[in-house]
């Protein structure tokens, strides 16, 4: 009879407990561009040297703003690899697109090339249904600085991470090219 209770117990309480199912997210790569070696001699270089995130950011959890000054930081939706790696690898595969002509590198090139470094301030949805991308870059060309920010703040079309992630995306995808815009201007 004892056992029978211990038993009963046991099954009772697996059935009422739930596994909370963790979901990993990763940034949409776009397309590499890839550019050939001309007659003329090799394209002008661009190298994406860093992209930094504040430590809020930095974490596996995706990051919600529930208010002006409240954010949450998701515990089983988890971006599948470290942010600030998807955010250059996708940053390099946008610049590329929007540079054509340009050899854009995350490596350290070996030639004359210029430096690109980015560090993002922003990168979460917030609580009226929309996502925010956001920060600066700096860009050394011929010896020179450029430095500007970036503040892209778009609707999220749909509920729930998975459209969160995609206007993430879209967001950080907008302010590639308005990087691009800045180093084509240059040249």
């Amino acid at each position: 009879m004892r056992k029978a209770l211990i038993v009963g117990a046991i099954l009772l309480m697996a059935g009422c407990s739930s596994t909370i199912e963790t979901t990993y997210y990763q940034l949409p790569a776009g397309n590499v561009a890839h550019i050939s070696s001309s007659a003329s001699g090799n394209p002008p270089m661009l190298w994406v040297e860093q992209v930094t995130v504040p430590d809020y950011l930095a974490g596996n959890g995706l990051v919600y703003q529930t208010s002006d000054v409240k954010y949450v930081i998701a515990s089983n939706n988890l971006w599948a690899s470290p942010l600030d790696q998807q955010l250059k690898q996708t940053l390099v595969a946008n610049l590329g697109k929007a540079l054509p002509g340009r050899l854009v590198a995350s490596t350290t090139p070996a030639e004359q090339h210029d430096t690109l470094s980015v560090t993002v301030s922003g990168f979460q949805g917030r609580y009226d249904g929309k996502v925010i991308v956001s920060g600066e870059w700096l860009l050394e060309h011929q010896g020179r600085f450029v430095k500007q920010g970036f503040d892209v703040t778009l609707p999220q079309t749909e509920d729930g991470y998975d459209a969160m992630v995609r206007a993430l995306a879209q967001g950080w995808q907008q302010a590639a090219q308005q990087m691009a815009n800045s180093v084509a201007s240059l040249n």
